[in-house]
């Protein structure tokens, strides 16, 4: 798929973005100044609410495994216990990690969200991102709560997926149909994107009807696949968090089915964070086939598309393949693993470069990746939208068993450095 303009790009999320049944949502902004710095001018927040008609025992989450989660994260986990749930509310800007009375703050803004859209604050998730260390501005959320109840609506949810961006280029919205309805997922995400679980924000609603444990072993298996197989930049979030709803409002879906029908989406969105990430001019899927173990399979993917070298390479559309082969090498020796390097192949945009343990190289096949490479790059900075969705393809056949996995990756930009850099200044 490509995008001529960022209209175009929005018109082909709007259909995406229509509501399963039962749901509502609303964006509100707010205006602060951080206590923990000097500011001219007060900084600009989005807090949103996404509402179920009815509350729902059909709830799941995943989160993060960072020892230092932040409070949403801890309290989030909480809520999971919950008899029944209603709602999610979200903020961008600030991620209230670590602050001293952190849950207290997220608890007072659910709890002032619950007095104005009904319930009771056990009965909502936070989740918010942003700046790692500032405290949530509390009387500023809580003064916007009645608006944020006024403002439900069942018109679509691409407001919500624009209102929870940071850093973040574009929204991300994707959608799939099961049974009599559908499933519709959000994200945010851009930097920080290396999982051990979902370096980002996700929020996924679902009008069918399944029991709740069943729902959050589906879940699970889905994000295992999908967010906890991309990377930006190797470094895990604080506040990683994936939650999904199911109103029942359509009726009971073949649980086969909506576990394919959230696999769909949540590989879009995954891909979705990767294309959107800080500063990427490439996006690359790793796929090794033919591991040992899957240990062995997942490991070396990570090793090529987190290699620096292999990152910087692909965004110069420089098919420097001994970096590629030398990722995977290092990885292997270091595992200590019995793959026979005589037995690896390793092929680039569907070209074999290397076979029975020799490159396979030549003027021809360096101008031919070099085009490649050229024709799948995007701008590393200031892109709205994704120009197109094309991927650098990389498959490693290491014939030492059965085991396969894919990672999705990125290159590494001078412009991930400069937006690091000055992210707060």
């Amino acid at each position: 798929m490509r995008y001529a303009s960022y209209e175009h790009f929005l018109e082909e999320l709007a259909p995406r973005a229509v509501l399963p049944a039962g749901f509502s949502v609303s964006t509100v902004p707010v205006t602060f100044i951080p206590s923990e710095r000097a500011a001219q001018k007060p900084y600009a927040m989005n807090l949103s609410l996404i509402l179920a008609h009815e509350p729902t025992a059909a709830f799941a989450g995943v989160f993060t495994s960072n020892a230092f989660p932040g409070a949403p994260v801890l309290v989030g986990r909480r809520r999971l216990g919950e008899p029944r749930i209603r709602g999610i509310v979200v903020n961008n800007k600030v991620s209230n990690v670590c602050t001293e009375h952190g849950e207290a703050a997220s608890e007072s803004v659910l709890a002032a969200v619950a007095a104005c859209a009904g319930g009771t604050a056990r009965e909502y998730f936070p989740a918010s991102t942003g700046i790692i260390g500032w405290r949530l501005p509390v009387a500023e959320m809580v003064a916007a709560a009645p608006a944020l109840a006024r403002g439900l609506s069942e018109g679509g949810v691409l407001e919500v997926a624009k209102a929870i961006m940071t850093t973040d280029s574009f929204p991300k919205v994707r959608a799939a149909p099961v049974g009599r309805g559908r499933i519709v997922g959000i994200a945010k995400g851009a930097g920080m994107i290396e999982p051990n679980m979902a370096t980002m924000l996700s929020f996924i609603l679902c009008d069918c009807r399944i029991e709740r444990e069943e729902l959050r072993k589906v879940l699970a298996r889905c994000v295992e696949t999908t967010f906890n197989r991309i990377s930006v930049d190797g470094d895990q979030s604080t506040s990683d968090t994936v939650l999904l709803l199911c109103s029942g409002a359509r009726g009971e879906a073949d649980p086969g089915e909506l576990e394919g029908a959230l696999l769909e989406v949540c590989r879009g969105l995954s891909e979705d964070l990767v294309r959107n990430g800080e500063g990427v001019g490439h996006v690359i899927r790793v796929t090794v086939t033919g591991a040992p173990n899957a240990e062995v399979a997942h490991g070396a993917a990570k090793a090529v598309a987190n290699s620096p070298l292999v990152k910087t390479a692909i965004f110069g559309n420089d098919p420097n393949v001994g970096r590629l082969v030398g990722a995977l090498g290092d990885y292997l020796g270091s595992s200590r693993s019995t793959v026979d390097p005589s037995r690896v192949r390793v092929s680039l945009g569907g070209e074999l470069l290397f076979s029975g343990g020799a490159f396979r190289l030549g003027s021809e096949l360096e101008m031919k990746l070099a085009a490649m490479l050229e024709a799948a790059s995007m701008p590393a900075g200031g892109k709205r939208f994704p120009p197109h969705e094309e991927r650098v393809e990389i498959l490693v056949e290491l014939g030492s068993g059965t085991a396969s996995c894919a990672v999705t990756g990125a290159d590494l930009s001078y412009e991930y450095v400069r937006q690091n850099a000055d992210y707060r200044t």
